[in-house]
């Protein structure tokens, strides 16, 4: 039988089975174990000059019926992929719920119902070459609009821009750490990878950043798969490094993983990356209610600027796009836009500053898009 320390080889990430799952106190009729971690001891973010060692790596997800014994009707109805990251999400909006209102705390007020998207069944090819728009959130959405869920949790950057008919997204989660996080085996970061390596990621926006300061790396575009799948095929030499959102490693308590993390001018971050965005349907008062109570306002205006710029574009999975819009010191808005090639070999960037406020904020969105189209002419996609 294999043990702990056996496990704790050198430059490795390994997933162990889960152990059993245990029930968290307050209302729901799914369980979910913590992501619970076992390392040696590291910095956070270890230092970019020393050689990451990967400790032990362990996830899991489990769904428990309800029992007989629960006769509450749930008032909420949570919808959500089944992913550990997606799920980290379900429940984190499912604790808000519960502090802001007392009778959600009752056990069984709410339920968490997964739900497999496209995006989640066809994992044999790149996104890009799948097409469409809303592929992690389509089967959501119907779920939604046909009354079988109540509200609908999704991560802000799989949203596509022109929402579902009949739907609503007035609730923004307060926003994680927008940056990316690289994670290798064996090199500190990017500019230390040797010519030839091969970076893991299912981005063209990661993708066509990458390359475009390192033309002389490779990239493995059909690195599909939940945070945990990914790391496993980093682990099996599928690839030499691998980049993915810190926010989501955040939420998953495994940031002990992360060798070293990109500045925003190094890689700009996707639309909306590191928010949580709230659906309900656009005739249901209650649940709006519900989320207004949740609602993060800096975060809704940032997102809404940035995907005001992705709509300008008319942003897909086949075009790099990159926004990013923060508050400086001062209590302005600061915007970010980048359009690239998938190649890398033409990245067109620009910028804007701004009052803090809805509207403002939205007509820089559309500006910087305006002018990032005007740019890209015949070329964009």
């Amino acid at each position: 039988m294999e043990t702990l320390s056996s496990c704790m080889l050198k430059n490795q990430v390994l997933i162990r089975p889960s152990p059993p799952p245990v029930k968290f106190s307050g209302g729901g009729s799914v369980s979910v174990l913590g992501f619970s971690l076992s390392y040696r001891k590291a910095p956070a973010f270890p230092s970019s000059s020393r050689k990451q060692n990967f400790g032990v790596v362990r996830a899991s997800v489990a769904v428990e019926q309800p029992t007989q014994k629960t006769k509450v009707a749930a008032l909420i109805r949570i919808g959500t992929r089944g992913s550990p990251l997606a799920l980290a999400q379900a429940y984190e909006t499912r604790d808000k719920l519960i502090a802001a209102h007392t009778e959600l705390a009752e056990e069984g007020a709410i339920h968490i119902e997964i739900i497999k998207t496209t995006g989640d069944k066809i994992l044999s090819q790149p996104l890009a070459d799948i097409g469409g728009k809303g592929l992690f959130t389509k089967e959501i959405d119907e779920a939604l609009l046909n009354g079988d869920i109540d509200i609908a949790v999704h991560s802000m950057k799989d949203v596509p821009t022109c929402l579902p008919e009949k739907t609503i997204l007035p609730c923004n989660l307060p926003r994680e750490d927008v940056r990316d996080a690289f994670i290798s085996l064996s090199a500190a970061s990017l500019a230390a990878l040797p010519a030839g390596r091969i970076v893991g990621t299912a981005s063209l926006r990661r993708k066509s950043q990458l390359l475009h300061r390192y033309p002389l790396l490779k990239v493995e575009e059909n690195f599909r798969g939940n945070v945990q799948t990914r790391l496993r095929k980093l682990n099996e030499g599928v690839v030499q490094a691998t980049l993915l959102a810190l926010a989501g490693l955040k939420r998953l308590n495994m940031t002990e993983n992360v060798t070293s993390v990109l500045s925003i001018d190094e890689m700009l971050p996707a639309v909306a990356q590191g928010a949580i965005g709230i659906a309900c349907r656009s005739d249901d008062d209650k649940m709006a209610n519900y989320l207004a109570s949740l609602n993060h306002e800096e975060t809704r205006l940032a997102v809404a600027c940035e995907r005001a710029f992705l709509e300008t574009l008319d942003g897909s999975c086949r075009t790099p796009i990159a926004g990013y819009a923060s508050k400086d010191e001062d209590g302005n808005c600061i915007f970010k836009g980048l359009v690239a090639s998938p190649d890398g070999t033409r990245v067109l960037e620009t910028s804007r500053k701004g009052p803090y406020a809805l509207d403002d904020m939205i007509k820089m969105g559309k500006d910087a898009g305006k002018e990032l189209l005007s740019q890209a002419g015949d070329n964009h996609e």
